[in-house]
């Protein structure tokens, strides 16, 4: 197949000599790609050199066409308007200016062939439901989810050749990210989409894995390349099984094998002491003997050394498939125990007297090990309401009481980490009371074991840190009664979601969640749905 885009031993450094990329080769096709790999893995680099906004420090990128970049960070002036966004502020000015009859030169250069900009404009607007957005409104008006989605109009308007995405589903609620994916389902061209929504990367048709040492490029979406990926996982662990168990009987081997060349020393010694042999038969004899025995001895240790590293290669091939495996006992609820009570102020009576009365909760009671998320549009409250549920200031007239002490809160930007303080450091200033081996024993089953838990925090890649958020969360005292997370998804890769999801099935206390990641959501074993909006309130919802 020809390839739109080819990336030929593609290395980037920043100018404080730290490499993101080295030595990167892959291709794009026609379809949609998804681009995936560890946090701090250079993603959103590659995507940024492809774009052309970065020059690569050695190598090369060729891409045939023109290019469409969507940046997880739209470079936003709050004086810009949606047009300017859009980018057809200028040949909209041109054409208000022709209808005002200044038929100049400079104004029709500016319209170009594109004479129905305005009403195409309004059209990819409406069909990301953006419809009603006037294009002199002011970006300082839009909310993020806003802003993303006009970045898209922009994009789409523009119709390049190659469309790279990154991260477009942050900040995203529900109805705007099926927006988003039915854009995804009708591109026509090249496009290639960093991501960790698992939803979207169901919608593409390859999977290219960015990791240390190379790149990995699967035909199929993310579940099929998971698939292909576990059976590897089988054979490399059955492969680890195999290198132990040779290793051992090498072990064995070599003990055999300097046992007998004793008893062999042994022996000569005592024919030499009897002397029945001339002496320099016997030296001859000797001398044959620590040769025979040099080699014996050299090949075992050389079986020996062949076998550790045959399993030390099989160890390598399946520690990043290592899953947290944690207990956290002391974080159960008993089913009757109240963790949470939030009252509400009644909502307005419908202005219609016909119209249904809304059911709308004026108290919210969290019991036991309830398992909850909280749902709704942008713009709508849910990371106030959460910060209150955590002992923040509250809405106007609502009132919240909680658990007190055994509420932890983890905020979207994951800022819980002293970056000065070793990991070990950090939990112990959350858990006082731990010894240093219970700590370090916590700290091991999730995966943050010997020197990467004295390292401080702030030396830590993007998935080590957030596994060290996740144990200073989990292994605090008094243990957490009340877990509270706001769209703790955003910006971790996918084995950064699959472990949080592990170390959430050994939390036994209750928990809420905001966020918008419905595959996310469904991994949780929810117990209620709720909906915050501002026209009707906080609601029960429907299961996504």
């Amino acid at each position: 197949m020809s390839f739109s885009v080819v990336c030929t031993d593609v290395s980037f450094a920043w100018p404080d000599g730290t490499v993101v990329l080295d030595g990167v080769s892959t291709a794009f096709g026609t379809g949609r790609t998804g681009l995936i790999g560890a946090n701090g893995a250079g993603k959103s680099t590659l995507l940024r050199v492809v774009a052309g906004e970065l020059a690569p420090s050695s190598g090369s990128v060729s891409v045939a066409g023109t290019t469409g970049y969507l940046p997880q960070s739209l470079p936003l002036a709050a004086s810009r308007t949606v047009a300017d966004l859009l980018g057809v502020a200028e040949a909209r000015t041109a054409l208000l200016a022709l209808e005002r009859g200044e038929a100049t030169e400079e104004n029709f250069a500016a319209i170009g062939d594109d004479w129905d900009v305005e009403e195409r404009a309004h059209a990819e607007l409406a069909r990301l439901g953006l419809g009603h957005l006037g294009l002199d409104r002011t970006v300082a008006t839009l909310s993020g989810g806003e802003a993303v989605l006009t970045g898209l109009a922009a994009l789409l308007l523009a119709r390049p050749d190659v469309l790279l995405l990154d991260e477009p589903t942050n900040n995203l609620d529900l109805d705007a990210r099926a927006r988003l994916y039915a854009a995804v389902d009708a591109w026509p061209g090249v496009l290639i989409v960093v991501s960790h929504d698992r939803e979207l990367l169901e919608r593409v048709d390859a999977v290219t894995e960015l990791r240390e040492g190379g790149v990995r490029t699967f035909g199929g979406t993310l579940s099929e390349y998971e698939d292909v990926l576990a059976v590897e996982r089988e054979a490399a662990e059955r492969a680890v099984r195999a290198a132990g168990s040779d290793l051992r009987r090498q072990q064995r081997e070599l003990e055999e094998a300097q046992v007998k060349l004793a008893r062999r020393a042994r022996a000569g010694r005592r024919v030499q002491e009897s002397r029945s042999e001339p002496r320099i038969v016997m030296g001859l004899r000797k001398q044959a003997a620590e040769v025979s025995a040099g080699k014996h001895k050299a090949l075992h240790e050389g079986r020996l050394a062949d076998a550790r590293e045959r399993l030390a290669e099989a160890e390598d091939a399946v520690r990043e498939a290592a899953e947290i495996r944690v207990s956290l006992p002391r974080t159960r609820v008993p089913d009757g125990r109240t963790v949470l009570t939030a009252v509400f102020p009644p909502p307005a009576a419908p202005e219609d007297a016909d119209e249904e009365p809304r059911r709308t909760i004026t108290e919210l009671v969290v019991r036991g090990p309830e398992r909850i998320a909280l749902t709704g549009p942008n713009g709508s409250g849910k990371t106030t309401l959460l910060r209150a549920f955590a002992g923040g200031p509250a809405p106007d007239g609502v009132r919240v009481a909680s658990v007190g002490d055994r509420v932890r809160y983890l905020p979207q930007r994951l800022d819980v980490l002293d970056d000065a303080l070793s990991v070990v450091e950090n939990v112990r200033a959350v858990a006082p009371s731990a010894s240093e081996n219970e700590i370090r024993a916590g700290l091991a089953r999730f995966l943050l074991r010997g020197g990467r838990a004295d390292r401080p925090a702030g030396t830590l890649s993007g998935g080590e840190r957030f596994r060290a958020v996740l144990a200073s969360l989990l292994l605090a005292e008094p243990a957490p009664h009340l877990l509270l997370l706001d769209e703790p998804t955003n910006n971790l890769d996918v084995a950064s979601v699959r472990r949080l999801g592990e170390a959430l099935a050994a939390y036994e206390g209750a928990l809420v969640v905001v966020s918008h990641d419905a595959p996310f959501l469904r991994t949780l074993g929810l117990t209620r749905w709720l909906r915050l909006d501002r026209a009707d309130g906080l609601t029960e919802a429907d299961p996504l």
